[in-house]
């Protein structure tokens, strides 16, 4: 067991924030309490007390939990560096202030934003639990046990019917494809882990059925470029709503090219980490919009 005392720390809002799939509360009905976490075949149980954060794993795992949650990076100035005349982006940075990007495995990340087109959080959870379960390798517990995300050599052992069978839809063949790619090396993970932003996301793009918003979230959560600003239907919306009004590009530019005009116009500023404040506000507009249709429930 080993306790940190941790700011810009907040395993709630960095389970819920869109980038991690297996960071799941070990009371399903009370995500306040510990969460269980696996990554790259590691397993952790974690649990917050306000600053308190406690890691239940031996110590020589230490090190890598510290850099899968990237403690070594100061949030805070990410936070302060927001411009407050940028009223929507003060408050969503303030709101999500424990989120943190995660240094999360390569591989597993690609597959897993493969599988998210067209997919609410939820379900890509369980399609990730289902390809675990089903190729990944099984570790033993004191008291249980967990699957690790399937490799590459793993996963390729599953044909398309097999894929189809799970429900994937069209992913399955964008799946089998990848898992194929990466075998034989036409898709070489260790040089695309040595790429800059901008390349990176052109050998994404290369790549079958990756497009530029998939393409964005592998980069930001798999390779941590956090300048990669991800675009979908969540942010979107806040770019139009709250950004779109008061620009200068509404006028001249196509509405197909517009969220990328507003992007820039706004978070240029913000050079190399502009996907933290994304978090910030996907987090905040999901929150909020959550509770509305609670509220609007009752």
């Amino acid at each position: 067991m080993i306790s940190k005392n941790l700011k810009n720390f907040n395993l709630r809002q960095i389970a819920d924030s869109g980038q991690c799939f297996r960071m799941i509360p070990c009371a399903p009905n009370d995500p306040q309490t510990a969460y269980r976490v696996i990554s790259s075949g590691h397993f952790l149980i974690v649990e917050q007390n306000r600053d308190e954060v406690i890691f239940h794993c031996p110590d020589d795992e230490s090190a890598f939990w510290d850099h899968y949650f990237d403690l070594g990076t100061d949030y805070g100035a990410y936070i302060r560096a927001v411009d407050p005349a940028d009223e929507y982006l003060s408050k969503a940075a303030a709101f999500g202030s424990g989120i943190r990007i995660l240094n999360q495995d390569l591989w597993e990340m690609i597959i897993t934003f493969i599988i998210s087109q067209q997919k609410t959080i939820p379900a890509i959870r369980a399609l990730v639990e289902a390809l675990s379960e089903k190729y990944g390798t099984r570790y033993e517990l004191s008291s249980g046990y967990y699957y690790a995300f399937p490799t590459p050599e793993e996963l390729n052992h599953a044909s398309l019917d097999d894929l189809l069978a799970l429900k994937l839809g069209y992913r399955a063949k964008y799946i089998k494809r990848t898992c194929e790619d990466v075998c034989s090396g036409k898709m070489d993970l260790d040089r695309l882990r040595g790429l800059n932003y901008s390349d990176s996301m052109e050998a994404l793009l290369s790549c079958y059925g990756i497009g530029v918003k998939v393409a964005n979230c592998i980069c930001l959560f798999g390779l941590h470029h956090i300048g990669a600003f991800p675009v979908d239907t969540w942010i979107k919306k806040i770019l139009l709503r709250e950004y779109a009004p008061k620009s200068r590009c509404t006028s001249h530019v196509p509405e197909s090219r517009l969220c990328a005009a507003l992007i820039e116009e706004n978070f240029s500023k913000y050079p190399g980490f502009a996907g933290v404040l994304q978090q910030y506000i996907f987090f905040y507009e999901r929150e909020f919009s959550s509770k509305a249709a609670q509220t609007a429930n009752v």
